[in-house]
């Protein structure tokens, strides 16, 4: 499925609704906004107008189209989509700070070309403009009880993102990462965000907590399965497609599945003992990276992972299926739904 070109109106309007929320207020102000404005691939870093890589907009997008397939109308929900889009990149710009990472979506980082404290305050500034965006629900004609549900419902997410964050950078220190951390992890920093875009579009359009529920386990267990695939990228995926290092997650000892599968569950004393030797190390060079992948493969690990996500993937559209909802929006989101799953970027 090409993304962009199904959902189109989607993107448009969400990519508008977007540039309405970070207009630059002042002159004085352009560069601090024009860093936001870098960061969602609108300028370059000279500030000048380019087509960079956005992202997916995957979050907003499941937003809206759960609102529709409720019955909603798109644009009362646009507020919501825009305002967990905002979340997710003050999420990435933080998040490339707290890994060190130069580069993302092929280009350097905020951080990496404006330095830190600047990388910091840009982060600040999209999560503020993300609860400004929400804001804007009762305006779109969305009732007064179901914008405060709205917003308690964006701050829990947030809170459960920087819990996840928290687990993910612990974890790099640690060796002893089991399985259930691990899910636990995933479903705090990466699952949660994509839940609350499907329970916000749901709620905008109806009151019946059934029904939101359902839509929101729908996204949360679709979240544990992408986040999987990330892992499985993150030490296999090609460098020109996925945009960041190939095997980038094993130079940052991060505990994704196929590691923690590897050392905890997989029955295989010699390849945990060894692969906790190798993640001891100060450093990883090239050799040592090459022999944690050979371990990795040995035991499976990459088709453990694969499998676990398949299964994440069928409980996600199993949800779908429980909401009786019957409807062309509805099939356009269990489309979407199965074109994550076996993507290379």
């Amino acid at each position: 499925m090409n993304i962009q070109r199904t959902f189109a109106p989607y993107l448009d309007a969400v990519e508008h609704e977007l540039r309405a929320a970070l207009e630059t207020p002042h002159d004085l102000l352009a560069p601090f906004y024009g860093m936001m404005h870098y960061h969602l691939g609108w300028v370059d870093e000279h500030f000048v107008a380019c087509d960079a890589a956005k992202g997916k907009r995957l979050r907003p997008l499941f937003c809206l189209l759960t609102c529709e397939a409720v019955g909603g109308d798109m644009t009362q929900a646009l507020p919501a989509a825009v305002a967990v889009e905002l979340i997710h990149n003050f999420s990435l710009v933080h998040d490339d700070i707290e890994d060190d990472s130069p580069t993302r979506r092929h280009r350097t980082t905020v951080w990496k070309l404006w330095g830190v404290p600047h990388g910091i305050n840009v982060g600040d500034a999209l999560f503020v403009q993300a609860y400004l965006a929400l804001g804007r629900l009762v305006e779109r004609g969305v009732p007064h009880v179901r914008a405060l549900a709205a917003q308690r419902t964006l701050m829990e997410a947030c809170l459960m993102l920087c819990e996840g964050q928290y687990l993910d950078m612990t974890f790099e220190t640690r060796l002893d990462v089991d399985l259930d951390e691990y899910l636990w992890m995933i479903r705090n920093k990466t699952a949660t965000l994509l839940a609350c875009a499907c329970q916000l579009g749901a709620m905008v359009a109806t009151d019946n907590s059934e029904l939101i529920a359902h839509y929101r386990r729908f996204a949360e267990n679709l979240g544990m399965a992408f986040q999987i695939q990330d892992d499985i990228l993150g030490i296999w995926g090609r460098e020109e497609e996925t945009g960041k290092s190939a095997v980038s997650d094993i130079q940052q000892r991060k505990k994704t599945l196929p590691w923690v599968y590897a050392v905890s569950v997989a029955n295989h004393e010699e390849a945990a003992r060894r692969l906790r030797e190798l993640y001891s190390l100060p450093t990883l060079d090239e050799r040592d990276v090459a022999e944690v992948l050979d371990i990795l493969e040995s035991v499976g690990a990459r088709e453990y992972a694969a499998e676990v996500g398949a299964e994440y993937h069928r409980l996600a559209l199993e949800e779908l299926e429980a909401t009786g909802v019957e409807n062309e929006v509805q099939d356009d989101l269990r489309a979407l739904a199965n074109s994550l799953l076996g993507r290379t970027a």
